[in-house]
């Protein structure tokens, strides 16, 4: 297992804006600069397309391209779409780590049918399942950015649709986390892991009251890269009092449980 993988990165243009070091090569030179072995990679402009799917053949080729496990490959499914089965196939065949689903840029209901049915498929396929509670702060948005916040009780909600599958969910606050996580029984709470790149880190508290509350094993690394800085995401973790073993959890120890 590498010591740090970031599970929260993408490639790609973003509609809404300029953002700068999208590319493959931009992307590994940022893990580089930052010290980071791995990094599970999402096609950014996939997400706002009809079939999102049309963009996983691009991102297989880039993370294929890459040597060792540097780019680990993380294809979005849309349930709503005939043949989204084949994805998960695709997936497991290629060695994602993961498969993701942004039920609200794809105009699907959060915890509706084919959200639930596309649960209980990643659960039968033992590949956790990925969201995100939001891409950008709304103050920051275009105003032709109508997508909606995955709601807590959503995540609530699927995790109880199927008792062996496993979510992380990218993006959330603390207030988000605490309504998922004491909302939950300690059997579902247990198949949900956090990123940490939208915790507010030091001079706030809130990463250090999640890591003492809720638990270290329940979060692992990620940046959001390249809509975030990732030097942020390691800036938190620089910043708690955490022992090896804690960060060395955070940082790999917990994707390990998540995708074993």
């Amino acid at each position: 297992m590498p010591n740090c993988v970031d599970v929260n990165a993408f490639l790609g243009a973003y509609p809404w804006r300029k953002v700068p070091g999208t590319s493959p090569e931009s992307l590994a030179k940022a893990l580089d600069r930052t010290g980071i072995d791995t990094a599970w990679i999402t096609h950014l402009p996939g997400l706002f397309w009809r079939d999102p799917t049309e963009g996983n053949a691009w991102l297989y080729e880039a993370a294929g391209k890459q040597p060792g496990e540097r780019f680990k490959p993380v294809p979005t499914v849309h349930p709503g779409l005939a043949q989204w089965h084949s994805v998960l196939t695709e997936a497991r065949a290629a060695g994602a780590p993961a498969v993701r689903c942004d039920p609200l840029y794809l105009g699907l209901e959060p915890a509706g049918s084919e959200m639930r049915a596309l649960t209980a498929a990643c659960a039968a396929a033992s590949l956790p399942l990925m969201l995100a509670v939001r891409l950008e702060d709304g103050r920051q948005r275009h105003p032709n950015d109508r997508a909606g916040e995955l709601p807590a009780a959503a995540v609530r909600a699927l995790i109880r649709s199927d008792a062996r599958v496993r979510l992380l969910v990218t993006h959330a606050d603390r207030g988000f986390i605490e309504e998922v996580h004491f909302g939950s029984t300690p059997d579902e709470a247990r198949r949900i892991w956090w990123d940490i790149c939208w915790i507010w880190g030091p001079p706030e508290d809130h990463l250090a009251t999640l890591l003492d509350t809720i638990g270290v094993e329940r979060f692992v690394f990620g940046t959001g890269q390249p809509l975030r800085i990732p030097e942020n995401s390691i800036a938190k973790l620089d910043l708690l009092d955490l022992t090896p073993k804690q960060r060395a959890a955070i940082e790999s120890g917990n994707v390990a449980e998540l995708v074993s």
